[in-house]
């Protein structure tokens, strides 16, 4: 899709269907923007028929379709509902732009604009990101499985196919969008901005297209060929390690997990500016560098902890940590980020095999550690383990970020509304959820206290691999820290509750979210405030 920013007088923009954003509206006495009204008069007054009818009053959500016959240059205008002017904020504007494109897939509009809403709440800058941000994730379909066109949803919303359009050919995907500014020297800024909304939206599609992805079309090694070819498109340094080199590394709790599966494991390992080796081969650092960690199991039948059947139907998802990841890395490069960026994903299958690993094993972790096994469907923290070691020890960062599937538990503590934080340090935590508050992505803290470290203790091996039902994604995370430590600022996203949905939004189709990416490039954004 092409984002555009234009300067121009509403009646004189060329779209197929033009959005008009209005907030409530009191039927007795509503008055339009400036821009808006001399829009109406060119239409011969139909907005305010429609106003004054009392059936379109600008709630959230709520549209009106008029057909303006060519009396301007556009062919349809669509009124879109903004709610209350005191909650206008950018959250709404990428429903709304979201909602727009869902609605020129419905009336057969390739090309759409919207006009900046008449709001002193909000600058241009933070319209036009929100609008290419919206516009771009509300066309994200994923049907390239799908082997004919179909004629459409029927219930209003986008379904989930990347190409989707209706029988007899005409088109449905929105491929031009354009924000309208009021006045020209506003443009600049917000094209800038709509360049970086661009960059995110489609970053996170990248990573939606990966978990949306079957498993058997993306087995470890194909995982690891996606990586290897998305760094070659943008710039990033890429290696992989096979399992022989994961063998010479000793990293036994990775391998475990994968043993039971004719997939063998991968460590993916990006780098965004990498530095260059000075002379004696040490690595001259001149700027922060951050490690990303990602599990990247994909697919989870549980091992021999055998899941039932209805439990395994979404667990392509269960690489969604590391899908975020690698999206991640993806906006970086293109970005331009002023840091040292490095993305470490664990890429596994778990399956029941006569070589899968076994609960009551014990296995002996790249840090040296061993583990006692007492379920093998908790095989992401194993994963993750030997990854974040890899990561704190060969990269020595200023903090650690990792995102994982982590816990059923996650999902019953705080639904599908927001993914669980723990942390060692609290600065940390308070950045990251800052930036998913900036961006839309809920996270919430949990607490991780000594006692739940304490209680990750294993009475035949160093740690145990799972604590019971009791606080169940604390003691996740509690397992984990043992191979993090306090020497370095670490925190842990568990994205259980937002990999994936089966409530479609405009903004939202069903499946993969891609959660996560939006909120890990707004935090490298603003590094440099972050005072760890």
């Amino acid at each position: 899709m092409q984002i555009t920013i234009v300067a121009r007088p509403a009646a004189e923009i060329r779209a197929d269907l033009l959005a008009v954003p209005l907030s409530d509206l009191d039927p007795a006495r509503w008055r339009l923007p400036a821009r808006v009204a001399t829009l109406d008069r060119a239409l011969g007054g139909r907005i305010a028929t429609v106003l004054s009818s009392g059936d379109f009053r600008g709630n959230r959500g709520q549209t009106a379709l008029l057909y303006t016959d060519g009396a301007v240059a556009a062919t349809r205008v669509l009124l879109v509902g903004l709610g209350p002017e005191e909650k206008l904020d950018v959250h709404v504007l990428r429903e709304v732009a979201a909602q727009v494109v869902a609605e020129a897939g419905l009336h057969r509009s390739a090309r759409i604009a919207l006009l900046h809403p008449a709001s002193r709440r909000l600058r241009t800058p933070a319209v036009a990101q929100a609008f290419a941000e919206g516009a771009i994730l509300g066309s994200y379909r994923f049907d390239r499985y799908q082997t004919r066109a179909t004629d459409g949803p029927t219930d209003g919303r986008p379904t989930n196919g990347r190409r989707n359009a209706p029988s007899n050919g005409a088109p449905t995907a929105v491929t031009h969008a354009a924000l309208s500014v009021e006045r020209a020297a506003e443009v600049r800024a917000a094209r800038a901005a709509a360049a970086l909304g661009t960059v995110l939206g489609e970053a996170q599609n990248f990573a939606r297209d990966l978990s949306n992805e079957p498993p058997n079309h993306l087995p470890p090694e194909a995982l690891a060929r996606e990586a290897r070819e998305m760094a070659r498109e943008v710039g990033l340094a890429c290696r992989v390690l096979g399992p022989a080199e994961l063998e010479r590394r000793n990293m036994g709790a990775m391998l475990a997990v994968g043993r039971g599966s004719s997939h063998t494991p991968r460590l993916i390992v990006l780098e965004h500016n990498a530095p260059k080796r000075g002379r004696g081969g040490s690595q001259a650092r001149r700027r922060p560098t951050i490690c990303l960690v990602g599990k990247g199991v994909t697919f989870d039948s549980g091992g021999l902890s055998i899941k039932p059947a209805a439990s395994m139907v979404t667990m392509k998802h269960d690489m969604s940590g590391g899908a975020a990841v690698l999206g991640a890395l993806r906006a970086c490069a293109l970005l331009r980020l002023p840091l040292h960026v490095v993305g470490v994903v664990g890429a596994v299958e778990n399956m029941p095999s006569g070589t899968a690993y076994r609960p009551d094993d014990i296995l002996k972790s790249a840090s040296g550690k061993t583990i006692e096994v007492t379920n093998t469907d908790a095989e992401g923290r194993l994963v993750l383990a030997d990854a974040l070691h890899y990561a704190k020890t060969t990269f020595e960062p200023e903090a650690m970020i990792d995102l994982a599937t982590l816990t059923g538990a996650a999902i019953i503590a705080l639904g599908n509304w927001a993914a669980g934080l723990l942390s060692n340090h609290e600065r940390l935590s308070d950045a990251i959820r800052r930036a998913g508050d900036e961006v839309g992505e809920r996270l919430w803290p949990l607490p991780l206290w000594d006692v739940h470290r304490e209680h990750m203790r294993s009475k035949v091996a160093d740690v145990r691999q799972t604590g019971g039902r009791e606080a169940g994604t604390t003691t996740a995370a509690a397992f984990l820290w043992h191979f993090v430590g306090d020497d370095v600022p670490w925190a842990h996203l568990d994205i259980a509750p937002t990999a994936n949905t089966d409530r479609a939004t405009p903004i939202q189709p069903l499946g993969a979210t891609g959660f996560g990416v939006r909120t890990l490039v707004e935090l490298l954004r603003g590094w440099s405030k972050v005072k760890l």
